[in-house]
């Protein structure tokens, strides 16, 4: 079996690569192949060298893909930026990595070049993809035209350097060591995501359907072009519009969140009834818990097709298929193929079978660094071992179970958010004395953001008071960074250091959400 892009498009090149659900444009693999070859020479005539960075702040488009496995085999980084940050959290981004270049889509043009100045990326090295001309960008297509298309010399594997806002309110890049070896010659270890549910090169459809600023769906998406599947990319995502995907291109495989579960659930019987999604083989979800009822529900909706993992995009993690986890309820799984999980307690000792403690995961050969950060990489690793703070316990059979996380992390829809980068900016707030936030139980978003916030003197609790609140942090904060409700409260439980008890303040809103549960 013929694995490797590059391989692939010399084999098979009039096959479709990708495909863009909206516009309806489509590529082959042969011209895919190309233009990452133009996109390799165009970049080193501009003095991009093996471990240079490029960031992209782009859509799901097909250059944003072209941009990426350009750097897959010219040894660089790719550092996926969240479209939805703000120009100084896009600047930081862009000036913590070392960015030399990046990519936009035209509807980020502006945020971007606030960001890029301020990060001082060069202007001759700010490209813009589509049609339209930007002021102070050059048009992707115009950087490749006249630049040759065929394969370069000196090829070496690059990779992602993704974001994540770990045990820190700033975000720090997860890094991994660039090994020097050809592209070609690790394929097979960039399809191990794929591989682990038992998905290979046959003739499956991958659907994207989140943002490829979340490392697995570049990692999935990765995979399934290294096997040869065809990508149907979605630029904007609601549930009909999913499901109609899955019947038109007879989609076979797909990354999922909790969240689309949720929305499409929602639909009326009769909507849903109306898409044939028979040709779906492998929902895979992760990156937020789920909860038991909305998984039920799509197993009984969808079959024995939805299979789960449990990770970080530091690395992972587990594994577990429709049926395994119908015996055992809530479980994220067993470790995958050549991993290990270990449940320790605060002094790094195993704790026994069944017993809570902190989640740590095998490293195996995917080591990582958090990129200008020792001591959080330091913090995080152990024996071979790494940690994100997740709590959780494994039964008799190895299966784990989830019950929060040590780090205070939110992930909303997917997506990390720390509750202190929330804070600093409520705390600027006039009306604030004092503020907590946290994570609470959403049945949409697996987790939605809590504020609590003790007034000053003076100001009463009201929803007129939290409407202001919410607003002054869309002021400076990215949306989905912004609390869903803010509660009030007279007092926050401090002990006499300052120590927020925060888990104080947490515990009420899961406890009734898991007595609900169990009635």
């Amino acid at each position: 079996m013929t694995i490797g892009l590059w391989n692939l498009a010399v084999e098979t090149p009039a096959a479709t690569g990708v495909i863009e659900a909206e516009t309806g444009r489509s590529i082959s693999r042969g011209a895919f192949a190309a233009r990452t070859n133009q996109v390799v020479h165009a970049l080193r005539a501009m003095g991009m060298k093996n471990g240079s960075v490029i960031a992209t702040v782009m859509d799901n488009e097909i250059p944003l893909l072209e941009v990426f496995f350009a750097a897959l085999q010219a040894g660089w980084y790719v550092v996926p930026v969240n479209y939805h940050l703000t120009p100084s959290e896009i600047e930081h981004i862009l000036s913590d990595s070392d960015a030399e270049a990046v990519v936009c889509s035209p509807a980020y043009a502006a945020t971007v070049r606030d960001a890029a100045d301020r990060a001082r990326v060069p202007a001759d090295m700010r490209f813009v993809s589509g049609d339209s001309s930007m002021d102070g960008y050059v048009r992707l297509d115009d950087l490749l035209e006249g630049s040759s298309s065929e394969r370069p010399d000196d090829l070496t594997s690059g990779w992602m350097m993704t974001y994540t806002s770990g045990t820190t309110g700033r975000p720090k890049g997860i890094k991994r060591p660039l090994n020097g070896i050809h592209p070609d010659a690790v394929g097979e270890v960039w399809t191990l995501p794929m591989r682990i549910f038992g998905i290979t090169g046959e003739n499956h459809v991958h659907l994207v359907q989140s943002p490829f600023y979340h490392t697995a769906v570049l990692t999935y998406v990765n995979a399934s072009v290294q096997f040869g599947h065809t990508i149907v990319l979605m630029r904007t995502w609601n549930p009909e519009a999913g499901l109609a995907a899955i019947e038109r291109y007879r989609v076979t495989t797909t990354h999922m969140v909790p969240t689309h579960f949720h929305r499409m659930l929602q639909l009326p019987e009769g909507v849903k009834a109306r898409f044939d999604v028979d040709s779906m083989r492998y929902a895979v979800h992760g990156a937020a818990p789920c909860p038991i009822a909305t998984k039920r529900r799509m197993i009984e909706w969808w079959g024995p097709v939805v299979y789960e993992y449990y990770g970080a995009s530091e690395g992972g993690g587990a594994t577990v298929d429709s049926a395994q986890w119908l015996e055992r309820p809530g479980t994220v799984g067993q470790p995958w193929p050549g991993g290990r999980i270990s449940i320790r307690d605060d002094a790094g000792n195993e704790v026994p079978t069944g017993e809570h403690g902190t989640v740590w995961m095998l490293m195996g050969a995917l080591d990582f660094t958090y990129h200008k950060s020792p001591e959080k990489t330091a913090a995080s690793k152990h024996d071979g071992f790494f940690t994100v703070g997740d709590i959780g316990h494994v039964d008799a059979e190895g299966y784990l179970f989830l019950h929060g996380r040590t780090s205070d992390i939110i992930i909303t829809g997917g997506v990390n958010v720390h509750p202190s980068e929330v804070e600093a900016v409520l705390h600027n707030h006039p009306a604030v004395a004092d503020v907590a936030v946290f994570d609470v139980p959403d049945p949409e978003w697996g987790e939605a953001i809590k504020a609590v916030v003790q007034p000053v003197a003076g100001r009463a609790p009201s929803e007129e008071l939290a409407a202001e609140l919410r607003e002054f942090c869309r002021q400076h904060l990215a949306a989905y960074k912004v609390p869903r409700t803010v509660d009030f409260t007279d007092d926050l439980p401090r002990d006499p250091n300052g120590k927020l008890y925060k888990r104080l303040l947490r515990a009420p809103y899961w406890e009734a959400t898991e007595a609900t549960a169990g009635g």
